[in-house]
C-alpha cells in the first residue's frame, strides 16, 4: 500500500509540472530593417535551455516550469540582447525581439565603418526586391553549400536558364528565357569581359570556380545605362570582396568519378607536345618532314586516373583605419571526367523513307580538367565621398582530352548482325586546350554635395584559346564471328589552333539627383568605348603512312611506331581560318529615373555605333577577303515598377535590344568536318529584339520570395545555324548562320523560396514558347514518279529553347548543431540540339533530369566538412530524331517507338568530400 501511494504521488507531481511547463516561440528581427536574424544563439541564463534562431528567424524553448528568467542572444553581428519573463502557467509564450548591429557595423553619415556581407540570402533578396529592374541572384553562401563547383553549374538553378552540357556533362553555355547562348553576355563585376572561344562571343562559363563568387545576378532586363546587345539577358559575377575584419579561409576536398570504376583512363604525353606548329617555328618557306612532329600527342596510355583534387583560398583584411581593403583569393581544380558515348553517322537519301543511319560511332571520351583562378580586389577611400577599386582576375582552364572510337559501317561492307560480321574503323583523337581569360579594371566612384556623382571605369582585358598538336589517327578494321580487329592505317592529322580576344574599354557615368515635387530624381547620362581586336590562326597537315599495308598487332603495336609522309608540307595556313578582326563600339545614353514611396520609374534612350570588320591573312580566291559591317542603333527602355506595400512590388518593363554577329560567322570560312562542312557568311546582319516583362514580387521576409512574370520578345532576322545544301553542288551539305525573318518567344517564370525554421524549399519552374519560320527541303515524287527535291516552310522552336525547365531544391539548416544539407533537382525539357535543312529532321535533345546533394558541418572553432554528390540518377543526354525508317531496324540501339536515336552519352556520378576552415 505504501508503495502504491508513493508511485500515485510521483506521477500526479510528473502530470502537474509538464502541465505547467511552458514553451517559449519567438522570431528574431534586425533593428530597422525587420529582417529575420539567422543563426543567433539564445539561451537562458542559469540553465541548459538554449535554441538557435532557424532560416526564419524563428526559436524555440519547451519544458521550462513556472519561474522568473532572464533571456539572453548572443551573435558576432548583433548587439546582446537581455529579456526578463516571468511564467506562471503552462501554455506557449509569444516574443517578437529586435536585435541591434554589433558596434562596427553601422553606416553613419560621416562614415562608412563596415557594410553588409553580399554574400547572404537576405542581402541577395534585398537587391532583388529594391532593383529597379527584373532580375535574379544566387547568394554566395547558397553556392557555397550548393552541390555545384563552377559558375555554369550553379547558373542552372535560376528560373529561366538552362545549361549547355560539354562532352564530360558539366555545364558549359546558359540559355536565358529559351535564348541561345549567342544572345546573351558575362560580366564580372559589371565589366563585359571577352570571350576565349575561337569562333563566337559568348563566355563559356565553365571556366569560372563557383567559389571565387560573392554572388551571381542575372538582369533579364535591361537600362539604358547597361550594354545593349543582351535578348536572353546579362550575367554578372559579383567576385568576393574585401571584407570588413581580418579574413582567412581555406578549402581542400577531393573526390572520384565512378565512370573509371568501370573502365580505365585513356591519356597522352601532353606535357611534351609541341606548342607550336612547323610553320611557325621554322617560317612560312619551310617544308615539314616527319621528324617535325613529336610523338607525344601519340603516346597513348590507360590507366586509373588519381582522385580528383580541389582547394581554395581567401585572405582579407582593412588598414589605414579601415580606408584601404584587400582581398586575395584562389582556386584550383583538378578534375578527371569522362563520358561513354553512341552517335550515329546518317543521310536522308529519300525523305519518304526517313533518315538513313550509316555509321555506329562507339566512343569513350577521358578528360582532365585543370582549372584555376586568381582575383585580387583593393579599394581605397580618399574620402567619405571619394571610393577607388582597383580589380585583377586571371581565370585558366586546361582541358586534356582523348577521345577513342570505334566505328561500324552500317550501309556498307556486310553488315550482318546476326552473324557478327561488319567493316570497321577506329580513330584516337587527342586535343589539348588551354583557355585563359584576364582581367583588369580600374574604377572611381565620387560625390558631391549629395548631388552629383561620377562613376569611371578603365578595363583591359584579353581572352585567348590555345589547341596545339591536336592529332587524329584512324585505323581501319574488321569484325568477323563477333570478333573484331585493327588492321591497317588511314590518312592521319596534325593540328594546330589559337586565337586572343583584347579589348580596351572605357565607361563613365554621371548622376544628378534633385527633388521635383516630393518626388526624387536621378538623371543619368554616360557611355562606353571599346576597341576590340581579334585574331585567329590555324594550320593542318595531312599524314599519310609510309607503309599503306602495315598491319595493326603484326608491324606495330603502338601509334608512336608508325611511319608517316607529310602531304602538304608547308601545312594549310591559307585559309579563311586565319584572320584579323576588329570592334569598335561607341555608345551613350541619357536615363531618368524618379521614385515616390509607392511608386518608381525608369527609362531613356541609349544609342550603340557598331564598326565591324575582318581580314583574311591568306586569301585564295574568296570575293571577299576584307569585309566590314557598320550600323548604329537606338535602344529604347521603360521601366516601372509600383509598390502597394513595403513587402510586395509589381513590374512592367519595355526595352530593345540587340544581337551582333561573331566575328568568325561572317568571315567567308569553308571548314571540312568529319560529317560535314562549316561556312561563313558574310552579309549576315544583326539581329534586333523587343521585351516585354510583367512580373508580381512577394518578400514577406526577408530571405524568402515569391515571385510570378510573363514575358514575350519579338525578334527582327534572328541568327540561327542550319545545315544546308549547296545551290551548285547539291550533294554537299553545310552548315551555316543565316537570317530567318522574325521569331517570337514568350513564357512565364514562376519562383518560390520559402523557410520553416530548420527546412527550407527552393522552387522554380519556367514555361518557354517559341516559334520562327524557315525554309526546308523535302523530297517527293513528282507526275512522272520521279523523286524531286522542293522546299517548304517550316515552324519550329528557336534553337534550344526547351519548352519546361523547372529546378527544386530542399534544404536542412541547424545552425545548432552546424549542419546544412540540401538536395537539388533539375528538369530541362526536350529541345533542339541541331537544324536540320530537311522537313522535320531536326534533332533534338530529350529532356532530362539531374539530381544532385550536398551536406556540410561546421564546428564552433571555424572548422568543417563538406562532402557533394552530382548526377546522382546518372541521366545520359540523348539526341534522337522524330521520325524512323524500315532501313534502321536491324540496327543497335534503335529502340526507340516513332524516333531515331542519334546520340547518347553517359557520364556517371562523381563525388567529393573535403574540409573547410576559416578564421
Amino acid at each position: 500500500m505504501t508503495h502504491k501511494l508513493l508511485l500515485l504521488v510521483l506521477f500526479s507531481t510528473l502530470v502537474t509540472s509538464t502541465l505547467q511547463a511552458t514553451q517559449i516561440k519567438g522570431v528574431l528581427l534586425e533593428a530597422g530593417t525587420g529582417e529575420p536574424a539567422i543563426g543567433v544563439a539564445i539561451m537562458i541564463e542559469g540553465t541548459e535551455y538554449n535554441d538557435v534562431s532557424g532560416l526564419d528567424g524563428s526559436f524555440s524553448i519547451e519544458g521550462l516550469p513556472i519561474g522568473t528568467y532572464h533571456l539572453i542572444t548572443r551573435h558576432i553581428s548583433y548587439k546582446p540582447l537581455q529579456h526578463s519573463l516571468h511564467i506562471s502557467g503552462g501554455g506557449v509564450v509569444a516574443l517578437q525581439l529586435e536585435l541591434e548591429p554589433a558596434e562596427g557595423l553601422a553606416l553613419d553619415e560621416l562614415a562608412v565603418v563596415g557594410k553588409r556581407d553580399g554574400s547572404t540570402d537576405n542581402f541577395a533578396r534585398s537587391i532583388e526586391k529594391n532593383a529597379n529592374q527584373v532580375m535574379n541572384i544566387i547568394s554566395g553562401k547558397a553556392i557555397r553549400v550548393s552541390p555545384d563547383l563552377t559558375v555554369a553549374n550553379v547558373i542552372q538553378r535560376m528560373s529561366g536558364v538552362s545549361i549547355e552540357r560539354n562532352s564530360n556533362g558539366d555545364g558549359q553555355h546558359a540559355i536565358l528565357r529559351g535564348m541561345d547562348k549567342r544572345y546573351n553576355y558575362t560580366l564580372v563585376n559589371g565589366v563585359k569581359i571577352p570571350s576565349p572561344d575561337n569562333k563566337y562571343r559568348y563566355v563559356p562559363l565553365d571556366i569560372f570556380p563557383s567559389d571565387l563568387l560573392e554572388r551571381l545576378e542575372v538582369f533579364k532586363a535591361l537600362t539604358p545605362s547597361m550594354e545593349g546587345d543582351a535578348v536572353g539577358g546579362a550575367i554578372n559575377m559579383v567576385m568576393k570582396d574585401a571584407p570588413n575584419s581580418r579574413l582567412a579561409s581555406v578549402n581542400l576536398s577531393t573526390g572520384y568519378s565512378e565512370l573509371f570504376m568501370d573502365r580505365k583512363f585513356m591519356t597522352y604525353d601532353y606535357k611534351n607536345i609541341q606548342s607550336k606548329s612547323p610553320y611557325e617555328i621554322n617560317g612560312t618557306q619551310y617544308n615539314a618532314v616527319p621528324n617535325d612532329f613529336s610523338k607525344a600527342s601519340v603516346q597513348y596510355k590507360n590507366h586509373n586516373p588519381l582522385p580528383n583534387l580541389l582547394g581554395s583560398i581567401s585572405i582579407g583584411n582593412r588598414y589605414l583605419q579601415n580606408k584601404l581593403g584587400v582581398l586575395l583569393a584562389g582556386s584550383y581544380q583538378n578534375t578527371y571526367r569522362g563520358s561513354n558515348s553512341v552517335f550515329f553517322n546518317s543521310e536522308a537519301v529519300d525523305t519518304l523513307r526517313g533518315e538513313t543511319l550509316t555509321k555506329l560511332n562507339e566512343r569513350q571520351y577521358s578528360e582532365q580538367q585543370i582549372r584555376y583562378g586568381i582575383h585580387s580586389k583593393l579599394d581605397f577611400r580618399l574620402s567619405p565621398q571619394h571610393k577607388l577599386q582597383f580589380y585583377n582576375a586571371f581565370m585558366n582552364l586546361t582541358n586534356v582530352q582523348v577521345r577513342d572510337t570505334k566505328i561500324t559501317q552500317l550501309t556498307i561492307g556486310g553488315y550482318d548482325p546476326v552473324q557478327g560480321n561488319a567493316t570497321l574503323g577506329y580513330s584516337t583523337k587527342s586535343r589539348f586546350t588551354k583557355q585563359q581569360i584576364y582581367n583588369s579594371t580600374l574604377q572611381g566612384s565620387h560625390d558631391w554635395h549629395n548631388h552629383l556623382h561620377l562613376q569611371w571605369s578603365a578595363v583591359y582585358s584579353k581572352a585567348t584559346n590555345t589547341t596545339p598538336d591536336l592529332a587524329f589517327i584512324p585505323l581501319a578494321g574488321v569484325e568477323k564471328n563477333f570478333v573484331s580487329s585493327r588492321t591497317t592505317v588511314d590518312d592521319a592529322y596534325r593540328r594546330w589552333e589559337h586565337n586572343s580576344d583584347r579589348d580596351f574599354a572605357a565607361y563613365l557615368n554621371v548622376h544628378y539627383r534633385l527633388m521635383i515635387r516630393k518626388m526624387n530624381w536621378t538623371w543619368s547620362a554616360g557611355g562606353l568605348y571599346r576597341d576590340k581586336a581579334r585574331n585567329n590562326f590555324y594550320n593542318n597537315y595531312q599524314l599519310r603512312p609510309s607503309d599503306l599495308f602495315a598491319q595493326y598487332g603484326t608491324d606495330f603495336t603502338e601509334y608512336t611506331q608508325i611511319d608517316w609522309k607529310v602531304q602538304n608540307p608547308r601545312g594549310a595556313v591559307a585559309t579563311a581560318l586565319t584572320y584579323d578582326a576588329s570592334e569598335k563600339i561607341s555608345a551613350g545614353y541619357l536615363q531618368f529615373q524618379g521614385e515616390t514611396k509607392r511608386w518608381e520609374v525608369v527609362g531613356g534612350m541609349r544609342v550603340e555605333a557598331t564598326n565591324q570588320g575582318y581580314s583574311m591573312r591568306f586569301p585564295i580566291g574568296e570575293g571577299r577577303p576584307t569585309g566590314t559591317q557598320i550600323y548604329t542603333d537606338l535602344l529604347p527602355s521603360l521601366h516601372l515598377k509600383y509598390k502597394p506595400d513595403d513587402h510586395t512590388n509589381l513590374r512592367a518593363s519595355y526595352f530593345r535590344s540587340l544581337n551582333r554577329p561573331g566575328f568568325f560567322e561572317i568571315v567567308p570560312y569553308r571548314i571540312v568536318n568529319e560529317d560535314y562542312q562549316e561556312r561563313g557568311t558574310p552579309d549576315l546582319k544583326h539581329a534586333i529584339a523587343d521585351n516585354f516583362d510583367l512580373r508580381y514580387e512577394l518578400f514577406q521576409k526577408a530571405a524568402e520570395q515569391f515571385m510570378v512574370g510573363l514575358f514575350y520578345k519579338h525578334i527582327t532576322n534572328p541568327i540561327e545555324y542550319t545545315l544546308q545544301r549547296d545551290a551548285i553542288r547539291g550533294q554537299d551539305i553545310f552548315y551555316a548562320p543565316g537570317n530567318f525573318g522574325n521569331a517570337n518567344n514568350y513564357g512565364i517564370e514562376i519562383d518560390y523560396i520559402k523557410y520553416f525554421k530548420r527546412f527550407g524549399i527552393k522552387a522554380n519552374y519556367t514555361f518557354t514558347h517559341s516559334k520562327i519560320t524557315t525554309p526546308k527541303s523535302k523530297r517527293i515524287r513528282n507526275e512522272n514518279g520521279d523523286l524531286e527535291t522542293v522546299s517548304i516552310m517550316q515552324s519550329r522552336p528557336l534553337y534550344g529553347q526547351a519548352g519546361h525547365v523547372a529546378n527544386l531544391a530542399l534544404l536542412l539548416n541547424n545552425p545548432q548543431k552546424g549542419i546544412n544539407a540540401q538536395i537539388a533537382g533539375s528538369y530541362t525539357g526536350d529541345r533542339i540540339n541541331t537544324v536540320s535543312q530537311f522537313l522535320d529532321n531536326d534533332l533534338w535533345q530529350k529532356g532530362f533530369i539531374q539530381m544532385d546533394a550536398s551536406f556540410e558541418k561546421n564546428f564552433p572553432n571555424g572548422f568543417g566538412v563538406f562532402a557533394k554528390a552530382n548526377n546522382l540518377l546518372n541521366t545520359p543526354m540523348e539526341v534522337y530524331m522524330n521520325n524512323t525508317s524500315e532501313v534502321n531496324d536491324r540496327v543497335p540501339y534503335q529502340k526507340h517507338a516513332g524516333k531515331t536515336l542519334i546520340r547518347k552519352d553517359y557520364y556517371q556520378r562523381s563525388y567529393l568530400l573535403g574540409i573547410r576552415f576559416k578564421l
